[in-house]
């Protein structure tokens, strides 16, 4: 497993930030990277383990050969059940053991390093702010989300048409309106506030940030970071229709 064990984090902020990281890698390799994913996957090789990595990459690789291990390892032999499951019930199987070695990295880390329980909650309350790998992979943080937005689905829909308008800007790209009354352009900004803090990115599960470059799928209306998709500003100018990689496998499937 090269790199996975690279650093040792010391502080409840560096720990926070190495789960980040390796949560980040393993809901790419379960969503934007699922083919490459599965075709790694061999039922023919040996045990198989999926490991994200502090940088936000994974990769699929034989277990530690050293015991015990640097830090806890995945579950093993995740390619023998590739074929023999649905692909989703297989994907999301995985997650759901993604989920759990993520917690156990994170507090063995707290534990070699002498985290208090005030550390220890704040560790927790920090990792439980973020959606589960499971939670990312089955689609649970889209359903959250429309659930939650469904009291401001006017405003909601007011928004969105607004983004979408405007001559030098073809593709929905950015979350902000165009230039308005003041009055009126105080309610928009109110109401964009509400909605931008609960959209969450359909790729990695994190929360709208202005800062942010986001596109939008036109098929299942759902946002993304341009880096989670690998689509540039540059990029998104020349797309007539966006279509997110799970709308595009699905319509590579059928």
């Amino acid at each position: 497993m090269d790199g996975a064990g690279a650093y040792n984090p010391r502080t409840v902020e560096e720990v926070f930030r190495d789960f980040k990281g390796r949560r980040n890698g393993m809901i790419k390799a379960l969503t934007t990277d699922v083919r490459e994913f599965r075709g790694l996957c061999d039922p023919e090789k040996e045990n198989l383990c999926l490991y994200g990595l502090p940088n936000e990459h994974w990769e699929v690789n034989l277990p530690a050969e050293e015991v015990p291990p640097e830090i806890p390892e995945p579950v093993l032999g995740i390619n023998f059940a590739r074929n023999g499951m649905d692909e989703k019930d297989w994907l999301s199987l995985v997650a759901v053991h993604s989920d759990a070695w993520l917690l156990s990295v994170a507090f063995f880390f707290g534990a070699r390093f002498g985290f208090d329980k005030a550390d220890r909650k704040r560790l927790f309350n920090m990792m439980n702010e973020l959606p589960s790998v499971f939670e990312v992979v089955t689609g649970a943080t889209k359903k959250q989300s429309k659930e939650k937005s469904s009291v401001s689905n006017n405003s909601s829909n007011r928004s969105k048409s607004n983004s979408k308008q405007g001559g030098s800007e073809p593709r929905p790209k950015f979350s902000k309106a165009e230039p308005k009354a003041e009055e009126e352009e105080e309610e928009e900004e109110e109401e964009n506030e509400d909605e931008q803090g609960e959209t969450q990115c359909g790729a990695c599960g994190e929360c709208y940030a202005d800062d942010e470059f986001w596109i939008c799928c036109d098929l299942c209306e759902s946002w993304f970071h341009g880096k989670c998709v690998k689509i540039t500003p540059a990029k998104a100018e020349h797309i007539k229709q966006y279509k997110c990689p799970t709308c595009s496998n699905k319509r590579a499937r059928s």
